[in-house]
């Protein structure tokens, strides 16, 4: 459910370029609660989700941008990262932001692989 006008996904020449996603509830439209690490659990499964409907998983991911409200919630974001990633993980960026969507603390973007 994006909150405005882009598309959550978007294939060209092989590559599958996905949206930044938050830890929206796609059932009810607002963040999940708790902190930073059920946010990432979500934007994870948001991400999976923009993915698996390019018929993808997160084994084609071969870039990601992790933003982060906060860059002192890195070493909680990192584990539950690369737990989902798996190895080899993709490039990554992590950069620090002023602020995200609806008040997110995370938002993770993505470029895949369909090739």
């Amino acid at each position: 459910m994006p909150v405005g006008p882009y598309s959550q996904g978007v294939r060209i020449s092989g590559f599958v370029f996905c949206s930044g996603q938050i830890g929206l509830d796609p059932a009810t439209g607002t963040l999940v609660e708790g902190g930073v690490a059920e946010q990432t659990r979500r934007a994870l499964d948001n991400l999976a989700a923009v993915l698996a409907s390019a018929g993808l998983t997160f084994a084609a991911v071969v870039k990601t941008t992790i933003f982060l409200a906060d860059i002192n919630d890195f070493p909680t974001v990192n584990p539950i990262y690369g737990e989902r990633m798996g190895s080899p993980a993709p490039a990554r960026s992590t950069v620090a932001v002023a602020a995200l969507p609806l008040g997110a603390r995370i938002q993770i973007d993505a470029i895949a692989s369909s090739a």
